[in-house]
């Protein structure tokens, strides 16, 4: 253990004093990249396998992902159509009434319905006897958020003039334990893909590692540098991620399933530049997930099972 430390402080210090050359750091780079290419070829016809299993599970999480986006904009969307109707007192300010439910927090939109126009409606859509209006004036009260319809309730039935509320108590506490079951499964799951993603590759690179453990060994007697032998492997791993991440995204592009998604967001009434956004996030974290789990799989491998 000490001979060990030892003599990597003597390599440290012999390092520190040679002189670095821009030129030298640059085919030493271009070198690696050569490396990298060999093992790739050298892996063979396990490349495919690799690539396509890649392919699917970025498919997969492509796809689960972009519904869980969907699904919390459809989630959003339906909420927006929640309302909290407060009836008023009989001789309360309206005017005073509508500004303060105005000003209250998470406040969406107010909408003034008198009693006149109430009984008016009432009438058109039933026929009633020619009695007395029995109906209050009422506020109704948009939300910006499912999250915060609790809220608001509790602050809009304090306003003063404000006699009842009432409101689909039913619906609200659906929507509500949908959105925080969304809120709690996204992020779960992306990290049981990361998890998955990096293992996968991990067990891949561990094969690569298995099958060149010889040439790795001469070059750590030769002296070669950690990085030398570490960085192709790990660029090769990225790459492996990328190419399956670039196949997945194709997929997406032509598959029957992205005009299902457009479907169903133009049914619930999702505007169409909203999916555009969730289609361009799904890429980004596919492209992304594919090329850094894989990459940081491989660096997990590396320094699990090779001594460098």
């Amino acid at each position: 253990m000490a001979n060990g430390e030892t003599r990597r402080k003597i390599k440290n210090k012999v390092k520190s004093h040679i002189p670095k050359d821009c030129l030298t750091e640059i085919r030493i780079f271009y070198r690696m990249v050569l490396e990298t290419f060999k093992g790739i070829y050298q892996t063979g016809i396990v490349n495919i396998a690799i690539v396509v299993t890649m392919f699917i599970i970025l498919v997969i999480f492509g796809g689960l992902f972009r519904g869980s986006l969907s699904a919390q904009a459809i989630a959003d969307e339906l909420g927006n159509t929640l309302q909290i109707s407060a009836y008023l007192s009989p001789g309360a300010d309206t005017s005073s009434v509508i500004n303060t439910i105005k000003g209250l927090d998470n406040v969406k939109e107010v909408k003034f319905i008198s009693k006149d126009r109430a009984w008016k409606n009432f009438k058109t859509d039933i026929d009633v006897p020619d009695i007395e209006n029995p109906l209050p004036d009422t506020v109704h009260v948009k939300i910006n958020k499912v999250e915060n319809f609790d809220s608001v309730l509790s602050h809009v039935k304090k306003v003063k003039g404000v006699a009842d509320t009432s409101y689909a108590a039913s619906w609200v506490k659906t929507a509500q334990t949908v959105i925080h079951a969304l809120h709690v499964a996204v992020p779960l799951f992306i990290l049981a893909v990361i998890i998955m993603t990096t293992s996968i590759m991990g067990n891949t690179i561990l094969l690569v590692i298995e099958s060149r453990k010889d040439e790795i060994e001469i070059m750590r007697l030769m002296g070669v540098s950690n990085w030398y032998i570490k960085f192709p492997l790990i660029l090769q791993g990225a790459i492996y991620g990328f190419v399956g991440s670039l196949l997945a995204v194709l997929f997406w592009q032509t598959g029957f399933l992205n005009d299902s998604f457009y479907w169903i967001c133009e049914m619930f009434m999702v505007p169409k530049s909203t999916c555009s956004l969730f289609h361009a996030i799904t890429i980004i974290c596919v492209i992304l997930l594919g090329t850094f789990c894989c990459g940081f799989g491989s660096y997990v491998c590396i320094k699990k099972h090779l001594q460098v």
